[in-house]
């Protein structure tokens, strides 16, 4: 079932989707070479803690951690170590957070250092995919229309949208209905309508779609060893847009 949700709700998801954003931001600006995911990872945990929030993934069906830290050719769901990060590795950082009963979630790819220009049009095309995705949000669409979006932005650079994982709804729970793919034919799936609460996550590898599950039964990697790169954004559908409650530079925008 879909929920859509009250203006007080709406609040409330508001105020920890900024929290997660501020956090974000904290993170993106504390990677650099020699500093490792678990330093990160501690971190996020330690600013939510002090917010009066609870990290949502960890315990998450036994997830160990507070932040999904996937490095380089991992596409999702990397558990934060004590290994460095060196000059030229790409890290996404997903995290989400619950506060006073609901739920807040984004991911960012961050440059370690100096990245190829390779790393950095891939960081580019998943960047721009996402503003794509979030632009056609709006009362009336339809859900398959952000998935078609990604795709044809995504494909059209010659990149891959990975196809096992997606987005989806958020509320009172980290995970609810619709999933949210990134590919699809516009003009279907689930009508959106004002008040629904949407995560919206492409997920773009480099070389080809094809990804796998490390034995820790967490960490995707690709198939083919190519990079992989991961932005998100929470929104919640408004009277003639959507409303990003996840923008890291503390500005709620309208995008219509």
């Amino acid at each position: 079932m879909i929920t859509c949700r009250s203006a007080a709700e709406i609040e409330r998801l508001a105020r920890v989707n900024r929290l997660v954003a501020q956090v974000l931001a904290e993170l993106m600006a504390t990677v650099a070479p020699g500093v490792s995911t678990a330093d990160l990872d501690a971190l996020a945990e330690r600013r939510l803690r002090e917010a009066g929030a609870e990290p949502a993934f960890k315990g998450y069906h036994g997830y160990p951690a507070t932040i999904c830290a996937s490095v380089n050719e991992q596409v999702i769901h990397g558990i934060p170590n004590p290994r460095p990060l060196k000059d030229g590795d790409i890290v996404s950082v997903d995290m989400g957070a619950r506060m006073d009963g609901f739920y807040g979630d984004s991911a960012v790819t961050v440059p370690v250092g100096r990245v190829s220009a390779e790393a950095e049009r891939l960081l580019t095309v998943t960047r721009t995919a996402l503003e794509k995705a979030i632009a056609v949000v709006k009362p009336g669409g339809r859900v398959h229309d952000i998935g078609a979006a990604v795709q044809q932005h995504v494909e059209s650079h010659g990149y891959s949208v990975v196809r096992e994982f997606v987005g989806h709804g958020i509320g009172t729970s980290l995970h609810e209905e619709p999933q949210i793919p990134n590919y699809g034919t516009a003009g279907r799936g689930a009508r959106l309508a004002e008040g629904m609460v949407l995560a919206i996550e492409p997920m773009v590898n480099a070389g080809k779609a094809a990804v796998k599950v490390l034995g820790d039964g967490w960490t995707a990697v690709t198939k083919d060893g190519s990079l992989s790169a991961h932005f998100e954004h929470t929104v919640v559908v408004t009277g003639s847009g959507c409303r990003v409650l996840t923008l890291r530079d503390q500005v709620v925008a309208e995008a219509v």
